[in-house]
C-alpha cells in the first residue's frame, strides 16, 4: 500500500515548480474560506473570554501589566497562564482601541496562518495534494472554527506547534542544516510553553523519537542534536518563568499558584493538577460544594447538584470537570465527539495501515517520510491519551490541538489510499475509510437532530453513493466512475463538519471561556431551564457588560472613595470582576484569581491598603459558598470584621437579597475601615 510505504518523496516535494496552476489558487481559496469563517461577525459586541479580555485591557495600562499579564489595572494578580497569547491582543487593542474585533483579530490571523503553515509542512512531507487536503481539513474542523473566534490561548498554541512541526520536517529532510532546524523546532515548542505551559510539551516524545529514527546521521550526532534541542527548549520555555519569579521590583501575584510564583503554577494547578486532579482542579471524588459559574447544570446522567443553591458535585471518578468521563471513549463522547472526532476514525485506520505496512517491509525506505509518520502519529496518539485520561479541569475545546495531526494524517492517508485504489492490491482501504467516516458522521449528527439533523441522512446517502461509485469504478474501470468517486469521497468526509463549522460562524455567538461548535454548549453542560444558551445575566457577564445595579454601585464607590488608588475590590471568581474591568475605566481589582481561591490580595494586603487609604469599598457576595477555600474564607472574615454594609438605598439600588450576583449568591457593597 502506497500510503504506508516510507518510499521516495513524491514529485511535488522534489520539484514544487511543477505544481499545477490551480493548486496555488486552491490554497488561497482555502485560506480565504478559513479567514471568513474565523472573522465572520466577530465585531458584534462580543469579547470572547471575559477573563482574558479584562486582562488585555489591563495590560495596555502599564509595561508591568503587559509584561506579566495582569488581570486588573492595579496589578494585583495575573491570569493563570503566561501572557504570550495575550500580547498580540494587547498590541491590537493599543492600535485599534478596545473592541471585540480588535481583541479577536489576532486570533483570526493566527488561525489562517496555521492553515497556511500546515499546508507548507505537509507539502514537504507528503506532496501538494495531501497538503491541500490537510489545510482544508484543518480549516473546517468545527472546534478549530470555534476557538479561532475566541481569545483563548489555544489558537496561538496550535500555530506554534505547527511551526515546530514545519521546522522538524525541514530538519529530517536536510543533511546540511539538520541541527539548525531541530533547534528551531525546540524553540517553537518552548514558545508554546510560554503560551499554555506543559500542554505544549505533549508533542515532545514523538518529535524526539521521530528525529532519532528519521535521520541517517551517526547515533552520536543524533544524541548531541537532541541534547542541544533540549537546552534550547528549556531556555525558550522557562525564560518568562524566571523573569516573573526573579523580578526584583513589584509584580502581580501569579494567578492560579499557591505561593505567587510561576514555577508553582507550572507544576501545580496548570501542570500535574490538570492530569491527576487536585491543586484546585476538582479531580475524582472532589466535592467543592460551591457554585458552578453561571449556575450550569451537569451533563445528563451525572450526579445531581448539591451543596446549596447553585452547588454541584462531580460524579464519582468523573474528573475532567467539563469534559465528561475519563477513558479512551472521551474523544468520541457526546461532550467532545462533535467538536473533533469527525475524521478521527479515519486517522486511526490510516495509522493502523501504515503500521502494518511498516512491519511487513524488509527495508526502512525513505527515512524522512517515516519520521513524518512517527511525528504526526505520536502527536495524535499521545495527545489523545493524555486528554482522554486527564483527571483535572479539562475542556472540550482543548481538542483543537489534535486537529493538525488529524488533518495531516488523514490527508496523507487519503492520497496513499487513492494511489492504492488506482494501482495497488489493498484498494478496499479507500471505500472502507469512506464508509467508516460516513457512519461516524451519522452517529454524531444523530445525537441531536434538532441541530441540522438533515445532515445525518445527507451524509449517509452521499457515503453510500461514494462507496458504490468506488467499487463500480474499480470493477468496470471507467474514468467517469473514478472522477465521480473522488469528488463524492471528499464531500462525504467534509459534509457535516462543514455545516457545523459554517453554522457556528454564522450565529456570530461567543460562549466566552468555553467555545464550542454544534448544539451542545459548555461541553455538555446546560444553563438553568435545560437550555444551551445563557440567560441575560450570564451573557452580560461573558461579554463584560455591567448591570444597572453594578453601575450604580461603581458610581457610588467612585463618588465616596475620596480618590483612593483602588476604586472597588470585587470578591469571588475573576469573572465577577471582569465586567467592572471591561465596562469601566476605574481601577477595579478582583480578589482571589480565576476561582477566588488565590491568596491575592491577602488579608495583610487588604489591611495595609485600608490603613494607607488605598481601598475603601469592597463588593462581596453572600448567600452561597464559593470555590475559593481557605484564602477566600479568610478574606470574607476580614470583610465582616473591618467593613460595614452600605445601605442599597444610598446608591438607589435594590436590597442585597434581591440582587443576585451573576455567579450566584447576592452582591453586597461594603465600606471598609482600618
Amino acid at each position: 500500500m502506497t500510503v504506508a510505504a516510507p518510499s521516495a518523496a513524491p514529485a511535488e516535494t522534489a520539484a514544487p515548480a511543477a505544481r499545477a496552476r490551480w493548486q496555488p489558487w486552491a490554497l488561497a481559496a482555502i485560506c480565504a474560506a478559513a479567514g471568513a469563517l474565523y472573522a465572520w461577525r466577530i465585531g458584534g459586541g462580543q469579547l470572547g473570554n471575559s477573563y482574558y479580555s479584562a486582562a488585555v485591557k489591563s495590560m495596555t495600562g502599564s509595561f508591568s501589566n503587559f509584561l506579566f499579564g495582569s488581570f486588573d489595572p492595579y496589578g494585583v494578580f495575573t491570569v493563570d497562564k503566561p501572557p504570550m497569547s495575550l500580547w498580540p491582543q494587547a498590541v491590537s487593542v493599543l492600535i485599534f482601541g478596545f473592541h471585540g474585533w480588535s481583541l479577536l483579530l489576532p486570533q483570526v490571523l493566527e488561525g489562517v496562518a496555521a492553515v497556511f503553515l500546515l499546508h507548507r509542512t505537509v507539502r514537504l512531507w507528503a506532496g501538494e495534494n495531501a497538503a491541500l487536503l490537510a489545510a482544508l481539513f484543518l480549516a473546517l474542523t468545527p472546534i478549530t472554527v470555534a476557538i479561532n473566534r475566541d481569545n483563548n490561548p489555544d489558537t496561538l498554541l496550535v500555530l506554534l506547534l505547527i511551526a515546530a512541526a514545519y521546522a522538524f520536517t525541514r530538519s529530517v529532510q536536510s543533511d546540511t542544516s539538520r541541527t539548525r532546524w531541530l533547534l528551531w523546532c525546540a524553540f517553537f515548542v518552548g514558545c508554546g510553553f510560554v503560551t499554555k505551559m506543559m500542554q505544549a510539551w505533549i508533542v515532545l516524545p514523538g518529535f524526539a523519537l521521530a528525529y532519532f529514527v528519521g535521520t541517517s546521521a551517526p547515533v552520536k550526532r543524533r544524541l548531541l542534536d537532541l541534547l542541544g534541542a533540549a537546552v534550547v527548549l528549556l531556555g525558550s520555555s522557562f525564560w518568562w518563568t524566571a523573569l516573573h519569579d526573579l523580578w526584583p521590583g513589584s509584580k502581580p501575584y501569579m494567578g492560579g499558584s499557591t505561593d505567587g510564583t510561576a514555577l508553582n503554577l507550572i507544576f501545580g494547578y496548570n501542570g500535574f493538577g490538570r492530569i491527576f486532579g487536585g491543586e484546585g482542579n476538582f479531580g475524582p471524588g472532589h466535592r467543592p460544594g460551591g457554585a458552578l459559574p453561571g449556575g450550569l447544570d451537569l451533563p445528563a446522567g451525572t450526579a445531581p447538584p448539591s451543596g446549596g443553591p447553585g452547588g454541584f458535585e462531580l460524579p464519582p471518578g468523573g474528573g475532567g470537570m467539563f469534559g465528561g468521563e475519563t477513558g479512551l471513549g472521551r474523544m468520541f463522547s457526546s461532550q467532545v465527539g462533535g467538536q473533533i472526532s469527525w475524521l478521527l476514525p479515519l486517522a486511526l485506520l490510516v495509522l493502523v495501515a501504515v503500521a502494518v505496512r511498516g512491519i511487513r517491509r524488509k527495508h526502512p525506505g525513505d527515512l524522512a517520510r517515516r519520521a513524518g509518520w512517527f511525528a504526526w502519529g505520536s502527536w495524535l496518539l499521545v495527545t489523545g491519551v493524555v486528554f482522554s485520561y486527564a483527571q483535572g479541569i479539562w475542556h472540550p475545546y482543548y481538542t483543537t490541538m489534535l486537529a493538525p495531526a488529524i488533518a495531516a494524517i488523514c490527508a496523507a492517508g487519503l492520497v496513499g489510499f487513492w494511489r492504492e485504489y488506482r494501482h495497488g492490491s489493498a484498494w478496499l482501504l479507500l471505500p472502507a475509510g469512506v464508509a467508516l467516516t460516513a457512519g461516524w458522521a451519522f452517529v454524531l449528527a444523530n445525537r441531536d437532530p434538532s441541530w441540522h439533523g438533515w445532515t445525518r441522512w445527507a451524509v449517509l446517502a452521499v457515503g453510500v453513493v461514494a462507496v458504490v461509485a468506488l467499487v463500480a469504478g474499480k470493477l468496470v474501470r471507467q474514468a467517469v466512475f473514478t472522477r465521480a468517486s473522488l469528488v463524492l469521497t471528499i464531500v462525504t468526509l467534509l459534509l457535516v463538519p462543514t455545516v457545523w463549522s459554517t453554522a457556528t460562524a454564522a450565529t456570530g455567538e461567543s460562549m466566552g471561556g468555553m467555545p464550542s461548535a454544534g448544539p451542545s454548549e459548555f461541553g455538555g453542560m446546560r444553563f438553568p431551564g435545560g437550555t444551551h444558551k445563557p440567560g441575560r445575566g450570564m451573557a452580560d457577564l461573558m461579554n463584560g457588560k455591567l448591570s444597572a445595579e453594578q453601575q450604580r454601585i461603581l458610581a457610588y464607590a467612585k463618588q465616596h472613595s475620596g480618590g483612593t488608588a483602588i476604586t472597588l475590590a470585587v470578591a469571588g471568581p475573576a469573572m465577577t470582576a471582569s465586567s467592572f474591568v471591561i465596562g469601566s475605566d476605574e481601577t477595579v481589582i478582583g480578589m482571589g484569581g480565576f476561582l477566588g481561591s488565590d491568596d491575592s490580595p491577602s488579608v495583610g494586603q487588604l489591611q495595609q491598603w485600608t490603613a494607607e487609604g488605598k481601598l475603601k469599598f469592597v463588593l462581596g457576595t453572600t448567600g452561597t459558598r464559593g470555590m475559593g477555600g481557605g484564602a477566600e474564607e479568610k478574606r470574607q472574615e476580614w470583610i465582616k470584621q473591618h467593613c460595614t454594609v452600605v445601605d442599597p438605598a444610598a446608591y438607589g439600588g435594590k436590597t442585597a437579597a434581591a440582587e443576585p450576583g451573576p455567579m450566584g449568591g447576592a452582591q453586597t457593597l461594603y465600606q471598609c475601615h482600618a
